[in-house]
């Protein structure tokens, strides 16, 4: 590492660098330097226990929280096990105020990303796969069918999003990338084939869907008491933006599915007014009906 590079990285000067190298090798610690390649540490050398404040223990302890209740059980026990490991260097007032922070950090969560019957160890599975460059072989259940069908995949990525873990992969049988949930994935195993097709980065590929995705732009009138239930919600209905106009927010979206936002929209459609365009009124009126259809009178 050039001395440019941690001296950018740690926000101090050039000559703060040398004086602190200089230090690190009076003290015995092995750092080659190497005029126009910068300095290096002996491969064989290891630092001592590396020691944390309080807050970034705290920032652990968040974590955990997290990973328990948003990933599967194998990430959630290997992110215990390294955590042993981090309280393990802890000093003894960092360890007492890790154990009274515990029972005080909680993330609730009615529905988790898998479900009971899901594979324990998929996501750890699925990333191993990325590394090694491997052909994943998979038994999906989609959405619309309850048939499941067999599929080797060669996976781009996973995201989380609305809920659930997605994978982004090849689907050597469609020809095709396709967007897998995992929770609905009831087989996963690495084959012993490895693939060399170059497959555009997540970023590449989420990107290039949402350039081909063609979106309907929605604008309506809510009240503006109204709006304060909507913060959340919004922005996974395609929310742009949004202007008062007299009394009332008039708010802009871009969505893919006129009847999804319109089964969303409905939720307060009592306190809103649809602008454009005039075919989700039609809609609105057909969801209306069949409601009023399915209403048992007493």
């Amino acid at each position: 590492m050039k001395a440019q590079d941690i001296a950018e990285r740690f926000k101090i000067s050039l000559r703060t660098v040398y004086r602190d190298i200089k230090t690190l090798e009076e003290a015995g610690v092995p750092v080659i330097g190497e005029a126009g390649v910068g300095y290096s540490l002996m491969d064989s050398y290891r630092l001592p226990p590396v020691m944390f404040t309080k807050e970034e223990a705290t920032a652990f302890l968040t974590a955990e929280k997290l990973v328990e209740k948003f990933t599967d059980n194998s990430t959630e026990e290997n992110y215990k096990s390294a955590m042993y490991k981090i309280r393990a260097v802890l000093r003894s007032t960092e360890k007492d105020m890790l154990e009274n922070m515990e029972e005080r950090i909680e993330v609730i969560r009615r529905i988790g990303p898998f479900n009971v019957d899901s594979i324990g160890n998929t996501l750890p599975i699925i990333l191993k796969s990325i590394a090694e460059k491997k052909v994943l072989h998979i038994q999906y259940e989609a959405f619309n069918s309850n048939e499941k069908t067999k599929r080797d995949i060669e996976v781009v990525g996973i995201f989380y999003s609305m809920g659930y873990w997605h994978t982004i992969a090849f689907c050597q049988m469609r020809n095709d990338y396709r967007d897998f949930r995992t929770d609905r994935i009831v087989q996963i195993h690495i084959t012993d084939k490895t693939f060399d097709k170059q497959h555009p980065s997540l970023k590449e590929y989420l990107e290039q869907v949402a350039l081909n995705q063609h979106l309907e732009k929605v604008v309506v009138q809510v009240d503006e008491e109204a709006t304060r239930y909507l913060k959340e919600s919004k922005y996974y209905n395609g929310f742009v933006s949004e202007k008062m106009v007299e009394d009332k927010v008039e708010m802009t979206f871009l969505t893919p599915s006129c009847d999804t936002f319109v089964r969303w929209y409905l939720m307060f459609a009592d306190h809103g007014k649809i602008i454009s365009p005039d075919s989700l009124h039609i809609s609105l009126k057909e969801h209306i009906d069949k409601v009023a259809q399915n209403i048992v009178k007493g």
